[in-house]
C-alpha cells in the first residue's frame, strides 16, 4: 500500500522531496555536529520504513552545518547513566534505522563532509555510495572514548577497510581522509568542491533506473553478501529470473536493440 510522508513530522531529521522522486534527508543538529541521539535515530527509522512504499526513488543522506555526523550524542549517553539492558535496546535501534537504509531497496547517496566519525561513519557506510569533499574525515574513536562500536562498524566498516585496519582505528584514534580514504573504501568518489551537490547529481541519475532494478542492486546484493556461495548463487539466480523479465523492461531493451539507447562510454 502506498504511503505519504510528512516532512513536518520530523524534527532533528529535514526531509525535502525533488523532482522525479529523489529525497533529501538531513541531519538537522548543527551546533552538535549532528551527533545522533535516541530520537534522531527513531526519525531514521521511521522515514526509511516510509521511503520504499512512498515512491521515494533515491535518497541524499546530509548533514547540516560544517559536519557530516560526530556520531552518539555523548552528552545525552553521559546523562542518561543508561544500564547495559536500556543501551543494547539503544543500539538494536540503531540497528534497525541502518538495515533499513542498507536493505531497503531504494538506493541512498551520503553527502560527507568535516566529521565522519564513530557512529556517524556507521551511519554513512550503511548508504550505498558515498561522496566526500576535501574536509571529510573518517575514524573510530571509541577506544579512547571508553566505548566500543554498538551501531553496526564491526559489520559495515570491516567490511569496507578490512578487520586489521578498523582495529587500528579504534585502538589509536586513527583518521583518515583525502584520497586515502577513497582508496580503502571508506568512500566511492571525492571532490573538490560541493560533496552534496556530486552527490545529489548521482542520487537524480540512480532515480531514473526502473524502482525494481534498484530495489534489487540495493536490497539482494546485500543479502547474498550473507549467503554462502552456493545459496547466494541460487538467490541470485531468482532475483535475475523477476527482474530481467520485468514488463517495464521491454521499452528498454527495444530501445537497445534498435540502437536507439545510449551506449556505455568511458568516462572522462
Amino acid at each position: 500500500m502506498k504511503q505519504q510522508i510528512d516532512p513536518s513530522r520530523f524534527q532533528n531529521l529535514s526531509i525535502e522531496a525533488q523532482e522525479g522522486g529523489v529525497w533529501v534527508v538531513t541531519l538537522n543538529r548543527p551546533t552538535k555536529r549532528n551527533a545522533l541521539d535516541i530520537a534522531t535515530i527513531e526519525e531514521l527509522v521511521d522515514f526509511f520504513s516510509i521511503a520504499p512504499r512512498a515512491d521515494v526513488r533515491a535518497v541524499v543522506l546530509s548533514g547540516a552545518g560544517d559536519h557530516f555526523c560526530a556520531g552518539l550524542d555523548l552528552i545525552e549517553h553521559h546523562h542518561e547513566d543508561r544500564s547495559p539492558a536500556d543501551f543494547m535496546h539503544v543500539c538494536l535501534r540503531w540497528h534497525e534505522a541502518f538495515n533499513k537504509m542498507e536493505y531497503g531497496g531504494v538506493p541512498i547517496i551520503a553527502a560527507l563532509q568535516g566529521a565522519v566519525v564513530g557512529g556517524g561513519l556507521e551511519l554513512a557506510s550503511s548508504a550505498h555510495i558515498r561522496v566526500m569533499d576535501r574536509s571529510a574525515y573518517f575514524g573510530l574513536p571509541e577506544g579512547q572514548r571508553g566505548l566500543f562500536t554498538g551501531g553496526g562498524a564491526t559489520i559495515r566498516v570491516s567490511d569496507l577497510v578490512g578487520k586489521s585496519r578498523m582495529i587500528d582505528m579504534m585502538l589509536t584514534g586513527r583518521t583518515y581522509k583525502g584520497q586515502a580514504a577513497v582508496d580503502l573504501g571508506l568512500a566511492q568518489y571525492i571532490v573538490d568542491g560541493s560533496s552534496f551537490e556530486k552527490a545529489l547529481e548521482l542520487a537524480h541519475r540512480a532515480a531514473q533506473n526502473l524502482p525494481l532494478s534498484n530495489f534489487a542492486i540495493c536490497s539482494a546484493v546485500s543479502h547474498m553478501q550473507n549467503m554462502s556461495a552456493m545459496d547466494a548463487a541460487y538467490a541470485e539466480a531468482v532475483v535475475a529470473g523477476v527482474v530481467n523479465t520485468q514488463p517495464d523492461a521491454r521499452e528498454r531493451l527495444a530501445a537497445f536493440a534498435d540502437k536507439s539507447a545510449a551506449r556505455i562510454r568511458p568516462e572522462d
